[in-house]
């Protein structure tokens, strides 16, 4: 079992979050999702960055990345059955979701944001997210009227055989989030091979 901030959950499915049919059509691998670089890749799972006061618990609202375009709406997510993290409806292209039992976006801990790369008619909400780089902001709305404002840290994208658990999911010290999206290739027999991860740390609120 994977574990958010103590409680134990499965690796977000790379086939609930993206569907990768589409691919088969048409111009086929030139329109796959952009895929991040190893320059992106995080050389210090810990991170150094100085980080901005953490915020008390609200949740989150909205979330936007000004660079990919992306400003989406954000729905609570819970756990399946089968205990792995639930996905946001696939005919709701632009709509990412929160795991509302963990961290809200904002306070000490690790914040989980998931949502689809793709659906049967094309690209969703975090088509672009490996195409994020270091440096990058993320801007997260809260009930509370306050905007969370995180600096990216890392893109990484993991073979969903070798996902991080504790990396990925593990407590932190500091207001961190994590984006995630299916990635890592795609093929006909096996759908989406992996994860696109983005590590990010709260760098400023602003209100709304």
């Amino acid at each position: 079992m994977r574990k958010v901030n103590n409680v134990a959950i499965a690796a977000v499915s790379t086939v609930a979050l993206g569907a990768g049919a589409w691919l088969l059509h048409g111009a086929g691998v030139t329109h796959a999702p952009p895929q991040p670089t190893a320059a992106e890749g995080l050389a210090d799972p810990v991170g150094q960055q100085l980080s901005a006061p953490a915020l008390p618990p609200s949740p989150p609202t909205r979330i936007r990345i000004p660079v990919i375009r992306v400003d989406a709406p954000l729905m609570g997510l819970g756990l399946t059955p089968s205990g792995s993290l639930d996905v946001p409806p696939a005919a709701e292209k632009n709509l990412a979701g929160w795991y509302e039992r963990g961290t809200t976006p904002g306070e000490t801990g690790t914040a989980i944001v998931a949502g689809h790369v793709d659906t049967t008619e094309g690209p969703a909400v975090f088509y672009h997210l490996g195409a994020l780089k270091k440096g990058h902001t993320i801007e997260v709305d809260r009930r509370d009227g306050s905007v969370a404002v995180f600096t990216v840290d890392a893109v990484e994208v993991y073979q969903a055989k070798n996902f991080p658990d504790q990396k990925v999911y593990g407590a932190a010290s500091r207001p961190e989030l994590r984006v995630i999206t299916c990635g890592g290739g795609y093929s006909k027999a096996t759908g989406y091979q992996g994860n696109v991860v983005v590590f990010a740390h709260l760098t400023g609120q602003r209100p709304l």
